[in-house]
Formats: structure tokens, C-alpha cells, sequence
């Protein structure tokens, strides 16, 4: 299973849907709009969030299926959060890291995970949305479900009569 690790606050600021909430409702847009990803890719997502200037801070985890999210402690960024799950990841599994921050780029790339900046994630969010958008209205505009819409007339006529006579 793929690990995608989003730096949460560098997407909402990327975005300009989430970044014009207020960043209570860009946080949980932001959730929302990844547990459907991460269900489409069959990814497994990490949003990390800074709390690097919430002095007296403790880490603090949220799990909302398939989805993780993670405060990080005081002093600590969403950076140094990343760095080190990709390194406790190794290179055994596939490991994406969302963020634009050049520097951590690189830093991720020479620890063998990939990257990808924001508005490139946004590009893939956007794919995969619509694919269930799509997959939802053909499921959405099949005519008749039912056995009976699916039989010729004469089964058809048959099962009414039963229907009728009993």
C-alpha cells in the first residue's frame, strides 16, 4: 500500500478553495477531500499539521478512516514530522510526500520517497474526483435495477398473471 504524507498547512495555503476558509473549515475540507483519495488510490494518508508555535503542545493523533491526522508537538514542524516517518519507513514501501517546500524536496528525495508539490497534488485530487464523479452518475443513471425490468414480455406477462390469480 502506498504512504502519502501531506504537509497540511502548505496545501491549504496552495489552494485557493481551502485557503480562503477559515483554518478550522480548510482543515477538515482538506480531511474530507483526502479520505475520498486516499480511498480511490487505495493509499494510505497521513496529513501532518504544524504545531511548531503552540507553545507547551503535545503531539496529537486523529484517525478518520482511512485517514491520519497528526498535530505535531511544540516546536516541532510538519517537516521534521515527515522526515522522520520517512525514515522510519525505509525504502519498503512506496512513500509519496506532498509539500512545496523546495528544500524538503530534496531532502525527501535523497531519503527515497517521491514528491510532489502541491499544485501538482491538486492535479491528481482533481483526477481522482472526477473518476468517482463519473463512476457515481453511470451507477446513478442505470435504468431499472429490478429483475422484471430485465425480462421479455411474455416472462413478464407471465408473473403478473401469477401476481393476480395467485
Amino acid at each position: 500500500m502506498k504512504r502519502v504524507y501531506i504537509d497540511g498547512y502548505n496545501v491549504i495555503n496552495a489552494w485557493s478553495d481551502l485557503k480562503d476558509l477559515d483554518l478550522g473549515a480548510a482543515r477538515d475540507k482538506l480531511v474530507e477531500y483526502m479520505i475520498n483519495y486516499a480511498s480511490f488510490y487505495g493509499a494510505k494518508v497521513t496529513i501532518v499539521f504544524d504545531a511548531h508555535r503552540v507553545s507547551g503542545n503535545s503531539q496529537h493523533k486523529e484517525y478518520r478512516a482511512p485517514i491520519e491526522v497528526v498535530y505535531t508537538k511544540d516546536k516541532e514542524t510538519a517537516d521534521a514530522y515527515i522526515e522522520r516517518a520517512v525514515d522510519e519507513l525505509g525504502r519498503k514501501v512506496e512513500v509519496l510526500v506532498v509539500t512545496s517546500d523546495n528544500l524538503e524536496q530534496q531532502i525527501i528525495f535523497g531519503r527515497g520517497a517521491q514528491r510532489m508539490s502541491s499544485m501538482e497534488f491538486r492535479v491528481s485530487f482533481e483526477a481522482a474526483e472526477k473518476h468517482i464523479s463519473e463512476k457515481t452518475e453511470a451507477l446513478s443513471d442505470r435504468k431499472g435495477m429490478k429483475l422484471f425490468d430485465h425480462m421479455d414480455e411474455e416472462s413478464r406477462e407471465k408473473l403478473e398473471k401469477l401476481r393476480r390469480n395467485g
